[in-house]
């Protein structure tokens, strides 16, 4: 499928992105771009990486033109450029909007003009049923997206939904490693919340799915198994060998017990695909009469949630966090 082709990669410096650079650098593809503002970053990774098929491209996706000049000649496009920090996005919610939803807008108009072939979203679980400014953000981003799927002819455009990505930037486990390696309290926000787990290989091996399955307005989401906090703060301890103890400071502010991955909504009309779930796009068009005075049976179904997915026990999350290197 990527054979001799070009890859843009938005938000490539992020640990997502540095991920899904090295699946496509062991492939036959021709070229992989990066966009992105962090001059720095960039500089590291061509220090790094030394590698001819990475060409790199200083830009925002705020902007169109840098996008357009980073876009040129592209056929396919993963999208990870966002403000994904909770607090930030609090304090300063129009900065995630612009960056979020309306960059989010810029590169799907900007692909579309450039008839490349196919876009995929990064999305995350704080987009369903959203209580922070950064879920709010991009339960609009995949609104646009899906929005954007119904007019585009030569584009095809989809999302990916994923939850915590085990060890990536700003997740809980370096914290609790961090911790435990300088003697310090390992802090707990609630002992029975409950996230799920999934490595970087699972959140790419999604992308790469979506590239390869998804039409037009899909969403993809895997089916993670999770944990509770405690459980995981218990299991580092336990890795490590550590006496530090384990402090409860309380939920903080903009923050689930529970993160889901589906709707009840999305889960009546989602495809079971074994290991991940497809959320079709609502393709009717703005017709009054099914918006508004035409429903369907409601069928009792739940959430797909951290809390009532297949729970790890203490071994598997000991070889999880194995896996990407906590041993």
């Amino acid at each position: 499928m990527f054979k001799n082709c070009i890859l843009l990669i938005t938000g490539g410096t992020g640990s997502f992105g540095n991920a899904v650079l090295k699946k496509f650098l062991d492939s036959n593809i021709s070229e992989v771009r990066i966009l992105s503002r962090d001059e720095k970053k960039q500089h590291d990774m061509r220090i790094i990486y030394n590698n001819p098929k990475i060409k790199f491209f200083i830009g925002d996706v705020r902007d169109r033109e840098s996008i357009a000049s980073a876009i040129k000649g592209v056929d396919y496009v993963f999208h990870a450029a966002a403000l994904k920090q909770v607090p930030s996005c609090e304090f300063f919610p129009l900065e995630s909007v612009k960056t979020n939803v309306l960059g989010t807008d810029n590169v799907l108009s900007v692909a579309i003009e450039n008839n490349v072939k196919k876009v995929i979203c990064l999305s995350t679980d704080k987009a369903v049923y959203p209580i922070n400014a950064m879920g709010t953000s991009k339960a609009m981003m995949e609104k646009v997206l899906v929005a954007k799927s119904r007019t585009s002819d030569s584009t095809i455009i989809c999302g990916t939904r994923y939850g915590n990505v085990m060890s990536s930037r700003g997740s809980v486990i370096p914290l609790f490693y961090d911790q435990i390696k300088l003697k310090k309290d390992i802090t707990v926000t609630d002992p029975n919340m409950t996230r799920f787990m999934m490595t970087l290989d699972d959140a790419v091996n999604l992308v790469l799915f979506a590239f390869k399955n998804g039409k037009p307005g899909d969403i993809f989401v895997q089916k993670s198994p999770s944990t509770t906090i405690g459980e995981l703060a218990l299991t580092m301890k336990k890795i490590y060998k550590s006496p530090v103890e384990i402090k409860n400071i309380g939920i903080r502010h903009a923050e689930k017990m529970h993160e889901t991955l589906l709707s009840k909504e999305e889960r009546l009309v989602a495809e079971d695909l074994e290991k991940y779930f497809r959320v079709p796009a609502d393709n009717r068009d703005l017709n009054y009469n099914k918006y508004f005075f035409e429903g369907k049976e409601n069928k009792k179904v739940e959430e797909y949630n951290s809390f009532n997915t297949r729970r790890l026990n203490e071994a598997e999350l000991i070889n999880l966090l194995k896996l990407v290197g906590y041993q």
